[in-house]
């Protein structure tokens, strides 16, 4: 399993430690990754994924995760939370 967000799509980057006399070593900047169950109102059933904590606050900001996901560009999600977009919107126009 990858170390990546399933909302934003965010992975670990690499760069470099640098010490004080400007000795360059490779390192790994790791992503805040947390395992979380979403209720979605929309598909009536819990969503787990797991998600970086900046996306989490976001998620909260928009209030749920159905809000995050119909407001969100497709372009910046990834493809198992585009998969859920696509569910959300075929449910919600079910519903009308």
């Amino acid at each position: 399993m990858t170390k990546a967000c399933d909302l934003s799509g965010k992975k670990v980057q690499f760069g470099n430690n640098v010490s004080k006399a400007n000795n360059k070593t490779r390192r790994k900047f790791n992503v805040n990754m947390q395992s979380v169950t979403f209720k979605s109102d929309i598909l009536k059933r819990n969503i787990k994924l797991s998600v970086s904590t900046s996306s989490m606050r976001t998620v909260s900001k928009f209030g749920g995760i159905d809000e995050f996901l119909t407001q969100t560009k497709s372009k910046s999600l990834s493809l198992k939370a585009k998969r859920l977009r696509r569910a959300i919107t075929n449910a919600s126009t079910k519903a009308s």
